[in-house]
């Protein structure tokens, strides 16, 4: 090669670049964007998607010693927890305490019972009686007893008519839209058919007695036709002694079903011991007997003892005050703090607690004169001239009538005050206390100061009793400011203000 030829080669060597030094070109870049002597590639990523193992290779590996024995240790453990779990029910439900069963109840012991002794004391008679049915619905009673309404005059017994109702307190037609109307309420009707309620004697001369039942037969017959719910009579000791006292019985209490409710026979007993209360029930066949032992006792000693006396046939007992004689509670319990407390008292006691109209307001008494009925009890409207005496009484009322709603309806809920047991915790001439309670609910101490001083109350059950109380309850409900809802006493000792009481609360101990 001559020398001319060399030197072109070498041109051509030398003009041919390095690809590292060569540009870069916008198909080729570095990392960050910028341009250096480096070359990076981008090389995708290779997906990997998990597809499992197929139903031959599945079978293959299930049929190995190891996963064999697997599935039986799992089989084994699920079984041995199972039988443990229900083992473990019944020892718990084995253990568990049973639950009492529930007594027979009537639908005049589940809550209180409301008597209009007479419809002149509406403004309007039976017609105003009948709109205030809305009203006396919302104080939770289960029936209004009235009457007696009939035909008679004092002491004529050829007066006596006991189908037809007395001009003044109004007509039949009207007596029957009330019940009517009472009855779409869930309201019961009773009706009072003391033959000679006018008079100086309810059933006339002794030597009538037999002839009187039998009227008051046929005309509870005749009522119940037309859609009573039951015969409340006075005086019941002296008719239950007639010849014809069981077919008059039978003709109330008869035909009962299980489909239809009970008819009520109730019947009312003055200046009779709780010990003779508790011998008519038990020898009568009465539904419920009215009496007026809290009106003639004068403590809480004497108090505990009728209850001690009569609380197993509770479900037969009527409780009120100033009840049996148609009287206000006001008559009684002269001051707002003292109907309050006997509202309490009424209410929680074993039985039935019977109230006259005007006693869940503490309606005053006017002598021997019944009061006429107090409805109104709206705020005065907006810039109506108000008396201030009649605003505050006003007030009163609406606070009483709450107080009285509140136990109406509690005691309607709580099996423990509705049918409980009782058990007698102190009394003292001036004070009492009682408990109620009912298999696992939850129990109450009603405690009570009848006095005008302060008193001290202790709460001990009797040593032969097998119910415990707790170290302490607590407040529910109160009249006593001192003693607020919610707040926790000792049961060791209780201090109450003079005229005051209080309803405490404790749940099962087990």
């Amino acid at each position: 090669m001559d020398k001319n030829a060399e030197i072109d080669m070498k041109d051509v060597e030398l003009n041919e670049l390095d690809p590292e030094k060569q540009p870069m070109t916008g198909d080729v870049q570095a990392v960050g964007g910028e341009k250096n002597g480096s070359v990076k590639l981008k090389v995708p990523e290779e997906e990997v998607t998990f597809t499992g193992l197929s139903k031959e290779e599945l079978m293959k590996v299930a049929g190995t010693p190891g996963w064999v024995r697997t599935r039986w240790v799992l089989l084994v453990l699920f079984w041995l927890g199972w039988v443990g779990m229900l083992a473990g029910a019944i020892v718990i439900i084995v253990q568990a305490p049973r639950c009492k069963p529930i007594p027979e109840m009537n639908w005049w012991n589940q809550g209180p019972l409301y008597q209009i002794s007479n419809f002149m004391s509406f403004s309007g008679g039976m017609a105003d009686a009948e709109k205030k049915l809305d009203e006396i619905n919302q104080l939770k009673v289960k029936a209004v007893v009235v009457g007696p309404l009939h035909t008679v005059q004092a002491d004529m017994l050829e007066t006596l008519d006991l189908k037809e109702v007395d001009p003044t307190h109004g007509t039949k037609q009207a007596l029957v839209a009330v019940m009517e109307k009472a009855h779409k309420k869930g309201i019961s009707v009773v009706l009072d058919l003391t033959p000679n309620y006018l008079g100086s004697a309810h059933w006339f001369q002794q030597d009538k007695l037999t002839e009187v039942v039998e009227r008051v037969k046929v005309a509870a017959e005749y009522w119940l036709n037309l859609g009573v719910d039951g015969i409340k009579i006075s005086d019941f000791q002296e008719a239950s002694l007639s010849p014809d006292w069981s077919k008059f019985q039978a003709a109330v209490q008869g035909n009962r079903t299980e489909d239809t409710p009970n008819r009520l026979l109730m019947g009312v007993v003055e200046a009779s011991t709780a010990t003779e209360v508790s011998e008519l029930v038990n020898t009568t066949g009465i539904d419920l007997v009215l009496s007026d032992l809290l009106n003639n006792n004068k403590g809480g000693v004497d108090y505990i003892k009728d209850m001690d006396a009569l609380h197993t046939v509770q479900r037969n007992v009527g409780w009120g005050l100033g009840a049996a004689q148609l009287d206000q509670l006001s008559k009684q319990a002269v001051s707002q703090s003292l109907i309050r407390l006997y509202q309490l008292l009424l209410f929680t006691m074993p039985g039935t607690p019977v109230f006259t109209y005007g006693d869940e307001i503490g309606l005053k008494s006017q002598g021997e004169k019944s009061p006429d009925m107090v409805w109104d009890l709206q705020d005065p409207a907006e810039g109506a001239v108000v008396n201030e005496t009649a605003e505050a009484e006003r007030k009163e009322h609406v606070a009483v009538r709450k107080w009285f709603r509140t136990l109406s309806e509690m005691r309607g809920k709580e099996r423990s005050l509705l049918h409980g047991d009782y058990y007698s915790l102190h009394s003292s001439p001036n004070s009492l206390a009682f408990l109620r309670l009912w298999d696992q609910s939850e129990r109450y101490i009603t405690a009570v100061n009848l006095g005008n001083k302060s008193e001290t109350v202790t709460f001990k059950l009797a040593p032969t009793e097998e119910v415990k109380l707790p170290a302490t309850a607590l407040v529910h409900l109160s009249t006593d400011s001192a003693l607020e809802a919610e707040s926790t006493v000792n049961l060791d000792k209780l201090e109450l203000a003079p005229g005051q009481g209080v309803l405490l609360k404790f749940p099962y101990m087990g």
